[in-house]
């Protein structure tokens, strides 16, 4: 898997970390493991930029994710296929794609994290994992897809802080709206 993350925020970020836990996540949605992947970390003000110019939303946000090849979402992490198995919910296998690009914008997260009491570093792997989610063509539109999209960004970051630690993570975070 390609991970390739470009700090421009100004802002001091672990970005060996983030692109561990990115590898993580999508290796557990079965994502093909030549398929690569953008981080790009920005401030405030480039933020606004992109999020006025491709939302039409003023003022910074946290995460937007830019996909760029049609992809499938795959089947759900456990749905007791093999780790191995790289295949989609029609059961075809997956391909190598370049899934796109997830912005983050460490300065909002930095306000996020202390609003909800975690560290910025949780913070970051909860939007990039969200961020991951919309390339991959989850969505929060509706309740049904806002309960599918957030009980797997949930499991994900749960799965990933318990190979960190060794244990559970019983952190309960609902994350960006």
């Amino acid at each position: 898997m390609s991970v390739d993350i470009a700090n421009e925020s100004g802002q001091e970020v672990d970005e060996a970390a983030l692109a561990a836990m990115a590898r993580y996540v999508l290796d557990e949605l079965h994502i093909h493991p030549l398929a690569e992947l953008s981080v790009l970390l920005v401030d405030e003000k480039v933020m606004a930029d992109l999020h006025q110019r491709w939302m039409g939303e003023p003022g910074p946000a946290d995460v937007l994710a830019f996909p760029m090849d049609e992809l499938r979402p795959p089947g759900p992490p456990h749905s007791g296929g093999a780790r191995g198995d790289r295949t989609g919910q029609d059961g075809q296998e997956a391909s190598p794609a370049l899934l796109g690009d997830v912005v983050l914008c460490p300065p909002v997260a930095a306000e996020q994290a202390k609003e909800a009491q975690h560290s910025v570093a949780d913070e970051l792997e909860l939007l990039c994992t969200h961020g991951l989610l919309h390339l991959l063509g989850y969505d929060h539109a509706d309740d049904e897809e806002r309960a599918t999209m957030f009980s797997l960004q949930e499991q994900l970051l749960a799965s990933w802080r318990a190979t960190k630690t060794g244990g559970s993570d019983s952190e309960g975070r609902k994350g960006p709206g």
